[in-house]
């Protein structure tokens, strides 16, 4: 899949994950939204990409992925100023274990599903679309429970059913749209950062532990296992783990 005529759109782009994935796009030719609900950092992170690649190639909006109607308008201000959307990233997440725990269920699944159930409105060929391709970004805590995160575990294992769900639907399959999923270890982001404090997990101890024993990602090597998802139009319904001492690899739920 080339990216020179691709347009994304990706949620908590504003740092971490979300603008190590938009970098990489705009490196190999693609324009991208950027859409955050922190506008501060997403305004940053604009200014600064776009110094680097372009005014041209990406834009920001301010977003709560809560709210179906910001995914609408996101597609809507994309297509506009950038052109139709052909890639679609459901990136932003969040991890608070105690007191905001009902919001990690509000961003990480209901805001996967409702960018996926937007993005495949815009992509069919039976409404109109051109196709697509869907990354819905999980984590490999959605395949191996620990203690210190059921509900953020319990997240991304609800991310990782419903993309293998709609990735082996016919409906999405038969109109040009790919849906995969990218399971990441631990890598160098805020919400990485935090854990090692652990207000918001439990068992911060086994935590900072973990992070010893299996290693933090650099995000640019999180982004090159993204883009392959994005690229290789024979990745369907495919889940890519990717670890700082394991490496990466597919993993299979069957």
């Amino acid at each position: 899949m080339s990216l020179a005529q691709s347009v994304a759109v990706i949620t908590g782009a504003g740092q971490g994950l979300g603008r190590a994935f938009a970098e990489i796009l705009l490196k190999n030719g693609a324009k991208v939204l950027l859409t955050d609900i922190n506008e501060t950092v997403g305004q940053k992170t604009l200014s600064e990409l776009a110094a680097s690649h372009g005014q041209d190639k990406v834009a920001f909006l301010k977003s709560d992925v809560t709210k179906e109607t910001d995914f609408q308008s996101a597609f809507s201000t994309a297509k506009s100023k950038l052109g139709a959307v052909n890639i679609m990233v459901n990136n932003a997440g969040t991890g608070n274990e105690k007191d905001a725990w009902e919001s990690t269920i509000d961003i990480n699944v209901k805001g996967t599903i409702k960018g996926t159930k937007v993005a495949l409105d815009h992509f069919r060929k039976d409404k109109g679309g051109n196709g697509g391709v869907i990354i819905n970004v999980a984590s490999i805590a959605g395949l191996n429970p620990n203690p210190c995160g059921p509900v953020y575990g319990a997240s991304k294992a609800a991310i990782i059913m419903f993309s293998q769900c709609w990735g082996m639907n016919t409906d999405a399959v038969s109109n040009g749209v790919r849906i995969n999923v990218l399971a990441p270890a631990f890598a160098e982001t805020e919400m990485v950062k935090a854990l090692r404090v652990g207000k918001e997990i439990h068992k911060p101890e086994i935590a900072t532990q973990m992070l010893d024993q299996v290693g933090v990602l650099p995000v640019e090597k999180v982004a090159e296992a993204f883009l392959e998802l994005v690229t290789d139009t024979s990745k369907n319904n495919a889940i890519l783990k990717v670890s700082a001492h394991m490496g990466k690899g597919y993993h299979s739920l069957k």
